[in-house]
């Protein structure tokens, strides 16, 4: 992925999190709502690049288990998710903390993947 792409990638999962800090704000209208959800839609263009590049760094033969270990940690990390908010609500009365929570954890996250660096490849000796 060229360093434009991946800055676009960035944005659009970033622009994700953001979101959640909006959301809690809103007037929860029809309106409000449908643009939510249209933005929200137009994140999910956003977990193609990232497949692909599976794909190409580990191969078609690794790659599916590698995909499906990123699917259950994303599951799993979902679970958690959704448990710390329900525990936030009981404890507060609303979800408002648990949003802007998730919503500057994904910032770090976003920041943090920004900070990888390539490693040079290594040259493959052929079997002789």
């Amino acid at each position: 992925m060229s360093a434009t792409g991946r800055a676009w990638h960035q944005t659009i999962s970033s622009s994700r999190r953001d979101r959640c800090c909006v959301l809690p704000y809103s007037d929860f209208s029809l309106v409000s709502l449908s643009v939510f959800a249209v933005f929200y839609g137009l994140d999910w263009i956003a977990t193609v690049p990232p497949t692909v590049r599976i794909d190409e760094a580990f191969g078609h033969k690794n790659a599916p288990l590698v995909f499906g270990w990123v699917v259950a940690g994303h599951q799993f990390g979902a679970a958690c998710a959704t448990f710390f908010a329900d525990f936030m609500r009981s404890a507060q009365g609303d979800y408002l903390q648990a949003f802007m929570i998730a919503g500057v954890t994904g910032i770090v996250a976003a920041v943090l993947s920004l900070m990888i660096t390539r490693r040079p490849a290594r040259a493959v000796l052929a079997a002789a």
